[in-house]
C-alpha cells in the first residue's frame, strides 16, 4: 500500500524551486535518503524516455506503461545501491531492460494480446494493404521488431539514446567490441529490412 502512494506521488505535476536544476546524481543521493520532490524531479525528467525505451522493445503500450511504474518503483527502493560511476540514465535504462526482457520471456507461453496479433496479421497483407494503412512510423517499428531483442537493444540505446559504445556494452552486459559488433550488425539489418519495406510498398 505504501509503494502504491509513492508510485501516485511521482507522477505529482507542481514541481517548482531549486530541486529541478538539481544533477540526476543528487537526486538519487536525496531519493535515497527518502526525498519524494527528488523522486518526482526525476521521474517527469526520464519518464518518457524509460517508457519509449520499454515500449521499443516490448511492443506493447499497456506493458511498458506498467513496466516504468516498476522501474522508478526499483529506483525508490534501491537509491543507496546506485554506483555514481555510472549515469543515472544509463542505470534506469538498464532497469528497465532487465524489466522488459523479463516480461516477454513471462510472455512466451502466453498467446499474444490483440494489438500484437493484429500486427503480426498486417505482416501478411499485400504490399497495397501495407502502403495504405501505415505510415512510416509503424513500417520502422515493424522492422525494429523483426530484430532479435540483442540487436534491437543496443540500435536503440545507440541511436535513440546516444549512448556510446563503452555506455551501450555496460547497458547490455558485454564486452564494448561485442557490443561495437552488434550495433553494425543491427545497423545493416535494419537499413536491409527498411529497403524492403520500400521495395514492397511499390
Amino acid at each position: 500500500m505504501q509503494n502504491q502512494y509513492v508510485l501516485r506521488d511521482f507522477a505529482s505535476p507542481h514541481l517548482r524551486g531549486p530541486a529541478q536544476e538539481t544533477s540526476d546524481g543528487a537526486l538519487i543521493g536525496l531519493i535515497a535518503d527518502g526525498d519524494k520532490r527528488a523522486m518526482q524531479v526525476l521521474y517527469a525528467r526520464h519518464n518518457v524516455r524509460v517508457y519509449r525505451f520499454i515500449l521499443r522493445l516490448t511492443g506493447n503500450q499497456s506493458l511498458a506503461e506498467d513496466l516504468v511504474s516498476e522501474v522508478f518503483l526499483d529506483v525508490w527502493r534501491q537509491a543507496e545501491a546506485f554506483e555514481s560511476k555510472s549515469q543515472v540514465s544509463t542505470w534506469l535504462l538498464a532497469i528497465a531492460r532487465y524489466k522488459a526482457l523479463s516480461a516477454l520471456r513471462r510472455r512466451t507461453e502466453e498467446h499474444l494480446d490483440d494489438q500484437m496479433a493484429a500486427n503480426v496479421e498486417d505482416t501478411a497483407d499485400d504490399p497495397e494493404t501495407v502502403v495504405h494503412n501505415k505510415d512510416r512510423s509503424t513500417i520502422v517499428q515493424k522492422c525494429l521488431r523483426q530484430l532479435s531483442p540483442a540487436h534491437r537493444e543496443v540500435l536503440d540505446l545507440a541511436y535513440y539514446h546516444e549512448k556510446s559504445v563503452e555506455e551501450v556494452a555496460q547497458n547490455v552486459g558485454v564486452p564494448a567490441p561485442t557490443a561495437k559488433t552488434r550495433m553494425i550488425y543491427a545497423r545493416t539489418k535494419m537499413a536491409d529490412l527498411l529497403k524492403q519495406s520500400r521495395v514492397n510498398a511499390l
